[in-house]
């Protein structure tokens, strides 16, 4: 079945891949601030509890979009999104010295999503060609 379930047309599969792009600069940046972790700093830090609970709901929500995508591409795109989402989870729960590969794995995640969403992406540009029996 190669049916989409969610990125039904072009236009969600543009949007899907530009939130796989803002969200991958985003990891990449993560290279430049390491995180310590809340459960090494406490739970003070307001803004830590915050992002926590960002990430539980993105990776909630690209979990369930895992679970009713159609196709593989579809179902892989998303999951290798919620992996990203719950390795940033993981990332700002415990920091990077008690999970070093986390930032790794999470860029990773993504910029494959990116290559995948672009695949999707262009899957929806290319015209359709028509099989016309000539007599």
């Amino acid at each position: 079945m190669n049916e989409f379930g969610i990125l039904t047309n072009r236009k969600r599969a543009l949007i899907a891949l530009a939130h796989s792009l803002v969200f991958l600069g985003i990891a990449m940046h993560g290279f430049t601030s390491p995180k310590a972790g809340v459960l090494l700093q406490g739970f003070g830090a307001t803004a830590d509890i915050i992002l926590i609970l960002i990430y539980l709901v993105v990776a909630s929500i690209l979990a369930w979009l895992v679970s009713v995508s159609r196709c593989a591409k579809e179902r892989v795109y998303f999951a290798l999104c919620a992996s990203s989402a719950t390795f940033g989870l993981l990332r700002t729960i415990f920091g990077d010295a008690a999970l070093p590969a986390a930032q790794y794995l999470r860029v990773i995640m993504l910029t494959s999503a990116v290559v995948l969403g672009a695949r999707i992406f262009r899957s929806f540009s290319r015209p359709v060609t028509e099989n016309v029996l000539s007599d």
